[in-house]
């Protein structure tokens, strides 16, 4: 009785440990090229030093911080897969009963109809969605996590910087040299003045794509310029400073736009209301950001779903 116990035993736990591992997200069964990554925890070195050449004041201080293990979007979200939250006719296609969480999609708010082509004629099918805010980014997380049963959210700016970083302690996750970023990265030096299908540049050492580039991605941190240093001479445990009001909030990784200094690994760029300038609509719309064509967003999912998993969708 006690040998098959054990074999029992040893098969659960190799089962339970191999359940954490690069996957396919179908949606209602069809495959829409989600591919979700699975980092291992562990630490990090967060920030910029002093010496780093083009770093800015709120890169700093470098501080030692700790990561739960977490899947990560292989890809910035698509219109493809966007569109999809939008349209809401897959809905009554989700799964009964979910693996992690059961959501009720039916009362989970879609994004508006924009009232301009939000893609502004730079491409939908493979091509990052953008413009969105991070309220709508949140939405398609929650959306998402209904229509699966997996918990999905935008990442924290450390989960974020983990997973851009992948291992490295350079400006840019491949190293610093500059004759390379263009191997890794869509920016104003070689993106033709708009944002390119996803993954058509070399991926990190971790295997994520356009963590440099292509769009910008939203993160859920409030932006403060000197957050780092609640953290000095102590190590940060998977640190979030929660979002207390509409802007600033941290947005990373740079886009088709920026220059090669914004594609760094430790820059941070706070949201701005005047993204919904051009925006003619009164009030305007929680949607949208009509002026931030650059920004777009990837999702993870963490190994150990929080007991508050839902105030994390709450923005």
């Amino acid at each position: 009785m006690v040998r098959y116990f054990c074999l029992f035993f040893f098969f659960f736990g190799f089962s339970q440990k191999n359940t954490f591992k690069d996957y396919n997200q179908k949606i209602a069964g069809i495959d829409f090229n989600l591919e979700m990554v699975a980092l291992p925890s562990g630490t990090f070195k967060m920030g910029s030093p002093n010496f780093e050449k083009n770093r800015l004041a709120d890169e700093g201080p470098v501080h030692e911080v700790y990561i739960d293990s977490f899947w990560i979007g292989k890809f910035e979200i698509t219109w493809d897969l966007y569109q999809l939250f939008m349209q809401r006719e897959i809905d009554s296609k989700k799964i009964k009963y979910g693996n992690e969480i059961n959501v009720d999609v039916d009362a989970i708010t879609s994004a508006t109809t924009p009232y301009v082509d939000m893609t502004f004629g730079m491409g939908s099918n493979g091509y990052p969605a953008i413009s969105m805010t991070q309220l709508a980014a949140s939405k398609f997380c929650e959306w998402l996590s209904a229509m699966t049963g997996n918990y999905y959210r935008l990442p924290t700016e450390s989960e974020w910087e983990y997973a851009c970083r992948a291992g490295s302690e350079s400006a840019y996750g491949f190293g610093n040299d500059m004759n390379e970023l263009a191997d890794y990265a869509w920016y104003d030096y070689n993106s033709g003045g708009k944002y390119q299908k996803v993954g058509s540049k070399k991926p990190n050492n971790w295997g994520l794509h356009d963590m440099h580039g292509n769009v910008a991605e939203w993160t859920l941190d409030q932006y403060s310029p000197r957050s780092y240093y609640s953290y000095v001479n102590q190590i940060a445990d998977n640190p979030y400073n929660q979002a207390q009001k509409l802007y600033p909030r941290v947005v990373r990784g740079g886009s088709w736009m920026s220059s090669e200094y914004r594609l760094r690994s430790s820059s941070r760029t706070p949201s701005n209301k005047n993204w919904k300038k051009q925006d003619p609509q009164i009030p305007k719309s929680r949607w949208w950001h009509t002026d931030a064509q650059f920004l777009g967003f990837r999702i993870v999912r963490p190994y150990k779903v929080p007991d508050n998993y839902k105030d994390f969708w709450i923005q």
